[in-house]
């Protein structure tokens, strides 16, 4: 978002990124089928099963972690035959949901993740420094 009183137009829920994290994977399954309980007036939101082959296969990831390929390099590699699987869903992933910096992409994105330490409800986030950001965890807690 280009400042902190942008509006938000659209906004992704994620989960599967890492297969064997059953419980965006559930959620995300859930919305698909019924997303009243996650729409909003003016607001596009869409539940997106991020890694279903590592989902299949109830696994962290077939060759590497999708987490770790959404950089330029991975983004900006050639589509060849012999390309990491998680690395071509990056790439379709970034053209459904941006191009990822562009005005064109979403404005948020929740990749639901799930561990079994003892954290309880825990929320990372990419930028602790925007006011609407800050706004958004208090309105979640």
């Amino acid at each position: 978002m280009s400042s902190p009183c942008a509006r938000v137009r659209r906004v992704g829920l994620f989960g599967g990124t890492h297969g064997n994290e059953l419980s965006g994977v559930l959620l995300v399954r859930h919305w698909q089928q019924d997303g009243a309980e996650i729409q909003r007036a003016g607001v596009e939101v869409k539940p997106f099963l991020t890694n279903p082959r590592a989902v299949e296969r109830c696994t962290r990831y077939i060759d590497c972690d999708l987490n770790r390929v959404f950089d330029p390099e991975s983004l900006g590699r050639p589509v060849v035959e012999d390309i990491p699987y998680e690395v071509r869903r990056a790439q379709e992933i970034n053209h459904i949901f941006g191009p990822k910096g562009s005005d064109d992409a979403y404005d948020l994105i929740f990749d639901l993740h799930n561990t079994t330490s003892n954290m309880g409800g825990t929320i990372i986030l990419e930028n602790s420094r925007d006011d609407f950001t800050i706004q958004m965890v208090h309105y979640i807690k």
